[in-house]
């Protein structure tokens, strides 16, 4: 009953190994670094029964996947660094994927079938996919007796509709090259919807709700009877909300303008738009953290982007009330999400005439960490506060694929 989740992106591996006959209980974590460079690095990390972690942490080269892998292994399962005896001992293996087009509405267990549809899509996701499946290739050598199961960041959208999904573009974009939304964040948007319900004591197709994930990516979703039916992010991470260095949303017609006036090319504004933008765009710095400590220092900028941040996820929400029709929470959710008291006071300051109404005292009190209503006793609409756990939810969406074979 122990499940490794691996998040392997192009030059790194995020790993977590949990033991899920003691309800979840992490067993250790960590993150192999700068894969390919003359120089990498691994952070293990060793949480016994005593409540103090061990940390053990080495700089070496890491020439491949394959040899970031075998140290993952050799962690876990060796010397002072290790959780268990064995690799037999790892029940199953659930990765992380990005991206899995439109083949893929929920996990599935690894085969040769998986991984040539993984391969056809790496178009609509090059930065993330090629790194998955190194992962996934070198995990099912090296764990030769543990199914392997990937958890798609893109599944919980595709209950999406036809007119959710499709752009206003020549139908044919769509038939040759599936240009749609799918959206991503995914697997939290599922995983807090999920707590959402439960927290309100209500069943999941009962239950219609607004995820709100805030971090330095930012997306919302609009969760319908427990069927997302509307996403902010599209064909790529960067359509939607500001974030911490995305813009989001913006007109189109922007990007030809700036070829042509800054001699910019498509790679250029690409790239301007995913790592130059959004908060670190407006005023310079992409932590919400730092953008706070600006404004409390007078900077107008900071105070422009903090408002411009919170104004988006107000416009969306209210885009979203009205295509649910009925709304019992919005939940927020991530790093901002969870702990940004400023941020949930400013987004939901105008919502009370829908329904939403914000206590501002229960907003600054809650415990960091922990799922609360912050809302007014007399709101109809509940506004809580839910940690996501994506590496837990991957860990039970393996497990519960495992049980039915």
């Amino acid at each position: 009953m122990k499940i490794l989740v691996i998040n392997s992106g192009s030059s790194s591996i995020k790993y977590q190994l949990f033991d899920m006959a003691a309800s979840g209980r992490v067993l250790c974590s960590g993150l192999v670094e700068r894969i390919h460079e003359p120089m990498g690095a691994i952070k293990h990390k060793k949480f016994p029964d005593s409540p103090e972690e061990a940390v053990f942490a080495d700089e070496l080269p890491i020439p491949d996947h394959k040899i970031g892998m075998q140290l993952v292994v050799d962690r876990i399962t060796n010397g002072q660094t290790a959780v268990v005896a064995s690799p037999d001992e790892i029940t199953g293996v659930g990765h992380r994927i990005v991206h899995g087009g439109e083949f893929f509405s929920a996990p599935v267990i690894v085969d040769d079938s998986v991984v040539e549809k993984l391969t056809s899509i790496i178009p609509l996701a090059p930065l993330h996919n090629p790194g998955h499946l190194a992962g996934i290739a070198t995990a099912r050598e090296l764990l030769p007796a543990a199914p392997q199961v990937t958890v798609f960041d893109t599944a919980f959208h595709q209950t999406l509709a036809p007119e959710a999904y499709l752009y206003p573009l020549p139908y044919e974009f769509y038939e040759e090259l599936r240009v749609r939304r799918y959206g991503f964040h995914g697997t939290s948007h599922g995983y807090v919807f999920g707590k959402t319900a439960e927290f309100l004591g209500r069943a999941p197709e009962e239950t219609s709700a607004i995820t709100i994930h805030l971090g330095n990516g930012c997306s919302m979703d609009a969760v319908k009877r427990g069927k997302c039916i509307d996403t902010s992010m599209g064909l790529t991470p960067l359509a939607g909300l500001m974030m911490g260095t995305r813009c989001g949303d913006v007109d189109p017609a922007v990007y030809p303008f700036l070829a042509e006036r800054k001699g910019l090319t498509v790679k250029d504004i690409d790239a301007i738009c995913n790592k130059q933008s959004g908060l670190k765009g407006v005023c310079g710095v992409n932590d919400m953290r730092d953008v706070h400590a600006r404004r409390a220092a007078g900077d107008e900028k900071a105070q422009l982007a903090f408002t411009m941040f919170c104004r988006r996820v107000t416009h969306y929400v209210g885009a979203y009330m009205a295509l649910l029709g009925e709304c019992h929470a919005l939940s927020f959710t991530a790093g901002i999400g969870e702990n940004d008291v400023d941020v949930r006071q400013q987004v939901c300051q105008t919502l009370g005439y829908l329904g939403a109404k914000i206590d501002a005292e229960k907003n600054k009190t809650l415990k960091r960490g922990q799922p609360g209503d912050i809302s007014t006793d007399d709101s109809p609409i509940r506004i809580l506060v839910m940690p996501t756990n994506e590496e837990l939810a991957i860990a039970q969406q393996t497990l519960a694929l495992l049980q039915t074979i």
